[in-house]
């Protein structure tokens, strides 16, 4: 799968470097640049999806990564601190003012 990925990556990146190369030709003729300003902008967010594909998804997207990492570790850490206020619990899970007023 990354294979596939970074061929498609290299793929995307030499289609977008012809059209950044033809949209700076369309820019250098005056009448053609509302043609040509739009495709370069294309051009950009090619090579921008093309690296994306290259990287891995933890250099790619590390905010996404980090998120679902994050979702994970705060389960696992509530799991764990439930199972120790469980075995923590003095007055077998009464609240305090019961506890006090013996009830």
């Amino acid at each position: 799968m990354k294979i596939l990925r970074g061929l498609l990556g290299a793929l995307l990146w030499l289609l977008a470097a012809v059209l950044g190369l033809v949209a700076v030709i369309l820019c250098v003729t005056i009448i053609l640049l509302p043609l040509g300003l739009p495709l370069l902008n294309l051009a950009r967010q090619m090579f921008t999806s093309a690296v994306q594909l290259m990287l891995p998804r933890a250099v790619a997207h590390p905010v996404k990564t980090m998120d679902k990492r994050s979702r994970k570790k705060a389960k696992q850490a509530r799991r764990t601190a439930g199972d120790a206020v469980e075995t923590l619990k003095p007055g077998g899970g009464k609240p305090a003012w019961r506890r006090a007023l013996h009830i």
